[in-house]
């Protein structure tokens, strides 16, 4: 074989990119005699896996038998919908439910936060005038020293 040819196909095999046939020609060159020097760290490997191929056990393997168990995953489904049941009864029953004139008082409740927000906001945006007069008068006062 053309050695520029195997150091290719070497290339390949190392990047995975080998076909079954380039890996039997790889391996018959790497396991005959002649080896170019500069290849011959990978004819340890080559060889190995030529060795490896040919290994037989002798001893029996004995596969554990399992019963054949019964398809009871519709259980796992029937559980899970009844869980989510009970969590959404729970959740719905638990919400506290008002009277008439408990929503009149939220209601009333409601408006009120919202006036004192809006009250909250006028009186912030009076505190920044203020500062901007207080700003005017210090430099008022260091002017007129």
């Amino acid at each position: 074989m053309e050695l520029a040819n195997i150091e290719q196909l070497l290339e390949a095999y190392f990047e995975g990119n080998t076909t079954l046939t380039e890996e039997a020609k790889l391996s018959t060159y790497f396991t005959s005699g002649d080896v170019a020097s500069h290849l011959q760290a990978y004819q340890a490997l080559f060889t190995g896996f030529e060795t490896a191929r040919d290994e037989v056990s002798k001893k029996e393997v004995y596969l554990p038998f399992e019963k054949k168990s019964k398809n009871r995953s519709w259980w796992y489904g029937i559980a899970a919908s009844l869980v989510i049941a009970i969590g959404v009864a729970g959740y719905t029953f638990s919400q506290p439910s008002l009277n008439s004139e408990e929503q009149e008082a939220l209601a009333a409740f409601n408006k009120s936060k919202g006036a004192m927000m809006l009250l909250a906001q006028n009186f912030n945006k009076g505190a920044e005038d203020l500062a901007l007069i207080n700003q005017f008068t210090v430099s008022k006062n260091k002017i007129l020293k």
